[in-house]
């Protein structure tokens, strides 16, 4: 087996052919690297304990920081080290903004996804449910035999009411993984957010409602790429450890998302 390596240790330096190629110098190190969700971590200031990241990309990712190692019963997470020292537990499902492309570009035919989504008002009253395992599922059930269905359809079914089940049984998968989160002893009061479907203001609210966690919205977008950034700065001994001090001052909290009760049309949004 290879040597292995943390994540901001340093593994190398640059090839000389490629030095020259890119007008870099030799020295210049290579750092180990992480994959795509511990590094949107680091780069969220994800790091010590009890903290959270939501991520609502082309699959669905929570990612959870602890000072301790948790395994539950049925192996429905994933625990490994993180970058700061200690661990974290991953739930990653297979389709979660996949879901909402699917729907809008393959069946809806439109690619106006503000616009599908300007008519939903009423959150927690929808009577159509839809289960996002479009490609089998992962995190907590690890079943590549699911299949993805809408359940409840009516007369009176419309495509605001299957739009926002799309968008609720995505955060309903998510919630599973937080369940088992929280069987393990973890307590949450908040997560950040990123991924493109983060950009939807509904979908958060919606977060917010089914996680029952105050959602952070990120400033930038570049979580992973922040969190690499940090790790090369590790690496080269600007930084002490990915527990950067001021990170959070990279972070924007545009407003906490409030919980909506059943029939209140929006939610307020505060500091």
């Amino acid at each position: 087996l290879p040597k292995l390596y943390e994540s901001y240790e340093v593994v190398g330096t640059l090839k000389p052919e490629l030095a020259r190629e890119l007008g870099l110098s030799a020295d210049v190190k290579i750092v180990a690297g992480a994959g795509d969700n511990a590094a949107a971590a680091v780069g969220t200031g994800t790091v010590g304990d009890g903290k959270c990241n939501i991520s609502l990309g082309t699959s669905g990712t929570i990612f959870i920081s602890s000072r301790k190692f948790g395994v539950d019963a049925h192996n429905a997470l994933h625990s490994f080290a993180h970058a700061d020292g200690h661990y974290h537990l991953m739930g990653c499902m297979l389709s979660a903004a996949a879901c909402n492309k699917w729907w809008m570009e393959e069946i809806l035919k439109t690619e106006d996804y503000a616009g599908e989504q300007a008519g939903i008002h009423k959150l927690g009253e929808n009577q159509v449910f839809y289960l996002p395992y479009l490609m089998g599922e992962r995190s907590p059930h690890n079943d590549p035999d699911a299949r993805a269905c809408f359940i409840g359809m009516s007369m009176d079914t419309g495509r605001e009411e299957m739009t926002q089940a799309v968008l609720e049984g995505v955060a309903f998968a998510l919630r599973d993984s937080l369940e088992v989160a929280k069987s393990l002893g973890i307590h949450l009061e908040r997560t950040k957010i990123c991924g493109g479907g983060a950009k939807s203001a509904l979908w958060k609210r919606i977060i917010a409602n089914v996680m029952n966690l105050k959602v952070d919205v990120i400033a930038s977008e570049e979580g992973p790429g922040l969190g690499g950034a940090i790790l090369a700065a590790v690496g080269c001994g600007e930084f002490a450890d990915v527990a950067v001090p001021g990170i959070e001052r990279n972070i924007l909290v545009t407003g906490d998302v409030h919980f909506c009760k059943k029939g209140q049309g929006e939610m307020q949004m505060g500091t």
